[in-house]
């Protein structure tokens, strides 16, 4: 699925005849390339390659003071099938893309320092939390100046709500590996009986009086009462 050439298509299809460069200011202020997969800097590379491929054709050229000659294209009628059937495509897809981060834990976390995997997890956490601050804040922003519509304001929705479960994904996976570490140091001992610590204290290396390791025993034991 070629995302760029979709997105050029259905500018040209939507605005008109436009420049690379009036093509490339709708993909930054739109923020496609971060939620979109749109590459922003293939687009000229590929209006040249659909230039050739008659998707669409050169109808002048501007030139604005020292600026250099730009080039406006439209769209053609087999840019517009073309449009068509990337749309349905997309529309219909129902397969995510690569997933690094699945097949490493998956596959290569099974020797790894849980501490670090952890911290490691939680700076890619916070990350994501900053990345999706930033994309709603975008939209917010584009919406008040009119830039999106109910439909192109919804993309940008649905990338903060992923993000946003990606976050809380990652804030169960660091929930399990708390409870793996508890469990992996073991239940704590018991509390020591009155004559286990009468033991434990008369074995002193001060070497400490049987009287004086009773006392101490009492007292231990007091507080463990007061403490239940």
């Amino acid at each position: 699925m070629n995302l760029t050439r979709l997105m050029v298509l259905g500018t040209l299809s939507r605005y008109g005849a436009q420049h690379g460069h009036q093509i490339r200011r709708i993909a930054e202020v739109t923020n496609v390339g971060e939620w979109g997969g749109v590459s922003v800097g293939a687009l000229y590379r590929e209006l040249r390659g659909m230039e050739r491929e008659g998707l669409v054709e050169a109808v002048r050229t501007e030139k604005v003071g020292n600026r250099p000659a730009r080039t406006v294209y439209e769209i053609t009628a087999e840019g517009r099938l073309e449009l068509i059937t990337l749309r349905e495509q997309a529309i219909r897809q129902l397969t995510f893309g690569p997933d690094p981060l699945g097949v490493a834990v998956h596959f290569a976390t099974h020797d790894m320092d849980r501490t670090e995997l952890r911290q490691m997890l939680r700076a890619r956490r916070e990350r994501l939390a900053i990345t999706g601050a930033e994309v709603a804040a975008d939209m917010e922003r584009l919406i008040a100046k009119g830039v999106h519509n109910a439909l192109t304001g919804a993309t940008m929705r649905r990338a903060v709500l992923a993000i946003e479960a990606e976050v809380r994904w990652h804030d169960e996976l660091d929930a399990v590996l708390a409870r793996e570490a508890c469990e992996d140091a073991g239940p704590a001992p018991p509390p020591l009986g009155r004559a286990a610590m009468v033991r434990a204290a008369s074995e002193h290396p001060d070497g400490q009086a049987e009287g004086q390791a009773e006392g101490q025993a009492d007292a231990a034991a007091d507080g463990q009462a007061r403490g239940r």
